[in-house]
């Protein structure tokens, strides 16, 4: 315990010193966010310092091993870490599939050359990757995926299309699903990596109520994907066939990359509801507002309880839909009442006072939640059948 009130001493010297007052403030917009990549840019010279700092240090990916960029942080480390950079509302240095998905995926299933090679470059954010998982006949049901990759001995000539590819359009890699036999529906897929600068591949944004355009329809014509990218680096995760084990493994990575969404600091969603009120707060708002900040408390709660569940070995492999469930309905719930809170003036749509219609567009995006990562319907299935052991019907 006396090494780790050492480390959030020195933890918290560091961030005073390296964490510009401008990445203290509340995100904005998009511009506040950096994404890394080929073609990414900082929007000011904080971002670009705070960005630097971390990748120095190993912070935008503390828990991961030295050799790949991390810091190497012990769980209770980076749970020290993740509370003095809530202490002062630092932002995050680094927005990254490759962090909250990719990553633990080859941690868990790559090669140690595969490692060495992508992890790093994903630390110092000189990738960008997006998610080939669903497609127009295969949303909650992925296995019936229909994307082609015939074996040419050395590489794959794949075909087909997939569809809600977040930000597709400004990744320079993709991690796909691609179905490599036709006979068997689970054993017959393969977790693919490729260039999205890779001839015949293509992308097209799709338009959102919220009026924009995160997610893509990505196309695939006889696109060359190699079977490797150098000694022990292969251009697929896992074994040949067998990328639905790695794939599962992700999608628990990903539901609890969604479910943190409905963790943003419950006070933020208090404090800009009454700032936006043009008047006093009705009775039963207020109780909805109390009732939220306990609901946000009590899932925060959960998800520490998870982390240590995991440390210990004994997290259920189901736990990642429950804090996925939750997590989203609470965010749901947020930008509701946010919306409520803000009266008329929510309601605008372009105009300089809401940034351009920040908070309809945002409330109008949430109504994603429920679907992106796996539908409300399919987690509480999985809840019912795995956690609760209820019959079937």
């Amino acid at each position: 315990m006396a090494n780790l009130e050492e480390f959030r001493a020195e933890t918290r010297a560091w961030l005073e010193a390296n964490c510009p007052p401008e990445m203290r403030e509340p995100v904005r917009d998009d511009k506040d966010v950096y994404w890394g990549g080929r073609n990414g840019s900082f929007s000011s010279e904080a971002q670009g310092a705070w960005f630097d700092a971390c990748v120095e240090k190993g912070y935008t990916v503390p828990a991961w091993p030295k050799e790949y960029g991390g810091a190497g942080l012990s769980p209770a480390e980076a749970k020290v870490l993740r509370e003095e950079m809530a202490r002062i509302n630092a932002r995050s240095p680094l927005h990254s599939f490759g962090i909250w998905m990719l990553g633990p995926a080859l941690l868990q299933f790559g090669t140690e050359g595969q490692k060495k090679h992508f992890l790093n470059q994903i630390a110092r954010g000189e990738i960008r990757w997006c998610q080939g998982y669903s497609e127009p006949g295969s949303g909650s049901d992925l296995v019936s995926l229909q994307t082609y990759g015939e074996d040419k001995g050395d590489h794959w000539v794949v075909n087909g299309q997939k569809i809600w590819t977040s930000y597709a359009d400004k990744a320079d890699w993709i991690f796909c699903l691609v179905r490599t036999d036709k006979e068997d529906k689970y054993r017959g897929i393969t977790f693919m990596l490729y260039d999205m600068t890779t001839p015949g591949v293509s992308t097209k944004p799709i338009k959102l109520i919220s009026g924009n355009s995160p997610f893509c329809e990505t196309f695939f014509d006889d696109v060359k994907v190699p079977k490797s990218y150098g000694e022990d680096i292969p251009g697929f995760v896992g074994e040949i066939n067998r990328g639905w084990d790695v794939a599962k493994y992700l999608l628990g990575h990903e539901r609890e990359m969604i479910s943190g969404a409905g963790n943003a600091d419950r006070l933020t969603t208090i404090g800009a509801a009454m700032k936006r009120h043009t008047g006093e707060l009705d009775p039963i708002l207020r109780a909805q507002l109390a009732m939220f900040d306990v609901d946000a408390l009590a899932f925060s709660a959960m998800g520490e309880k998870f982390l240590d569940e995991i440390k210990v070995g004994k997290a259920h492999p189901a736990q990642p839909n429950m804090m996925k469930y939750s997590g989203t309905e609470l965010n749901k719930r947020r930008h509701e009442l946010m919306m409520t809170a803000g009266g008329s003036r929510s309601l605008e749509w372009d105009s300089e006072v809401t940034r351009g219609g920040k908070p309809s567009r945002e409330w109008l995006r949430t109504k994603a939640n429920s679907i992106e990562g796996g539908t409300s319907e399919v987690m509480l299935n999985v809840i019912a059948k795995r956690i609760l052991d209820l019959p079937g019907a």
